[in-house]
């Protein structure tokens, strides 16, 4: 049996921690930084965990881990 390919975009977007939870970047950190708050940009610097369906889709997607 071949081996499974792994979701080349999601394997950059997308890590999974020891317990097997989805860790992503947050959004909007890219462009039109000037008009954000220093404290909305510190937040979205940091990691979040991907909830319920939207994890259970991208684990799909990295078979490897």
């Amino acid at each position: 049996m071949p081996k499974m390919k792994t979701n080349k975009g999601a394997a950059k977007r997308f890590s999974l921690t020891g317990r097997g939870k989805v860790k992503r970047y947050k959004a909007g950190k890219n462009h039109i930084l000037t008009k954000k708050p220093r404290k909305r940009k510190r937040r979205l610097r940091q990691h979040t965990v991907l909830s319920g369906v939207d994890a259970q889709r991208v684990v799909k997607l990295l078979p490897y881990g």
